[in-house]
């Protein structure tokens, strides 16, 4: 009962079942991915995407059916120094132009616990596609207060290397280990 009890709340639904997937979508508001590096040893540099848009489709009579798709502009990163910025997207890096995407649609969700789980899928990053796992929990579902509409929101965690995605510059000296660090809301679609 636990494994169904947060497959069916990962989209915020109530536990009667449902003949097909529902969808819901992230609210760009508040949704994003921060990362994280070590930066020669000294200090922990950060980084982040927020706005970007996704999807959660849920199955509740057969959680594996469920998927999780998102993206968002490589050049929508922030970064806190516009000359940090314009290195990432130089040809030591991204060599980004504007269109270029990151993309992640999950494979598969395995169910870890009552409010877990590991959502595995494939991660599209700088012409690059790997499979990437997300350690995830669930915060909390229901209607939201001001919106008066199912909700949900959840917190993931994972890391990649850079080098795996054409990105290992300075490595070892900047940590080819990026740590990704996940926030998300997610509403019922109208």
């Amino acid at each position: 009962m636990k494994h169904f009890a947060f497959a069916a709340a990962l989209v915020a639904l109530p536990f009667a079942a449902a003949a097909e997937p529902e969808a819901y979508v992230l609210d760009a508001s508040h949704s994003q991915i921060v990362f994280s590096y070590n930066h020669l040893g000294y200090s922990t540099t950060y980084g982040m995407f927020s706005g970007f848009e996704g999807q959660i489709q849920f199955d509740q009579e057969n959680p594996a059916n469920s998927s999780v798709t998102v993206e968002f502009p490589v050049q929508s990163m922030l970064t806190g120094w516009e000359q940090r910025f314009a290195h990432f997207m130089a040809p030591d890096f991204f060599d980004a132009a504007e269109d270029e995407m990151v993309t992640f649609a999950s494979t598969a969700i395995e169910v870890t616990g009552e409010n877990t789980a590991n959502i595995t899928g494939d991660l599209t990053l700088n012409g690059v596609t790997k499979p990437v796992t997300l350690e995830a929990k669930l915060n909390q579902t229901g209607d939201h207060p001001m919106a008066g509409k199912p909700w949900a929101g959840f917190d993931a965690t994972a890391q990649v290397l850079r080098s795996d995605f054409n990105l290992g510059k300075f490595a070892p000296y900047v940590s080819d280990e990026v740590q990704l660090t996940i926030s998300i809301e997610a509403m019922k679609a109208n």
